[in-house]
């Protein structure tokens, strides 16, 4: 029985020491289990304490730490999308959804969606719209919009939304299974499919 217990565990271990696994290269992989894991990322524990002080919270840290390995918006202006699909901010969120619940954007145009990119520089209205679309819309229902926009929201309980609330749900609970993670450079992750 132990030797069946080392050879598995000398099976798992080409898959550990991969060279990339989403773009983490060996040296900063700390751990992986299958689709998800943890990594430092030099600075992040700064910027995780920024958000908070901005009146983020765990989920709001998570969501933004499965969106892009800095929790910034160093990304491609609109996420190389357009019309209700750009995305703004540390979450990546939707012009549609933005337009539909935030109070900062309420009311307005898709052809206003250039009024979004406030959110790539100010923080506090960032996490604002963000807890605003929840409130508007509730957990599920945000989420699905968040995900996929107009279509996520008129069908909120798709496997591709679950394994996304999954993923977020998965790295709040790392996040908060230890106070350091909150302040420190170590972010979690999980291999969600792009859409």
């Amino acid at each position: 029985m132990r030797l069946l217990t080392f050879l598995s565990a000398l099976a798992i271990v080409p898959s550990v020491l991969s060279a990339s696994v989403a773009g983490i290269t060996g040296d900063n992989l700390a751990a992986r289990d299958g689709d998800r894991g943890h990594y430092n990322v030099s600075g992040l524990g700064a910027r995780k304490q920024a958000v908070l002080k901005a009146g983020g919270n765990t989920q709001d840290l998570a969501i933004a730490m499965l969106e892009t390995d800095t929790m910034t918006t160093a990304y491609t202006y609109g996420d190389g999308k357009t019309g209700d699909s750009t995305n703004f901010g540390i979450f990546k969120q939707n012009w549609f959804m933005l337009r539909t619940s935030a109070s900062e954007f309420k009311g307005q145009t898709e052809g206003q969606v250039s009024n979004g990119a406030i959110l790539n520089s100010d923080l506090k209205k960032d996490i604002k719209a963000r807890h605003d679309g929840q409130e508007h819309f509730g957990y599920d229902v945000w989420f699905a919009g968040h995900r996929n926009g107009a279509s996520g929201v008129q069908n909120p309980y798709t496997a591709d939304i679950q394994a996304y609330k999954d993923a977020v749900a998965w790295i709040k609970q790392q996040i908060e299974s230890n106070e350091k993670y909150r302040t420190d450079d170590t972010r979690f992750w999980v291999q969600v499919h792009a859409i």
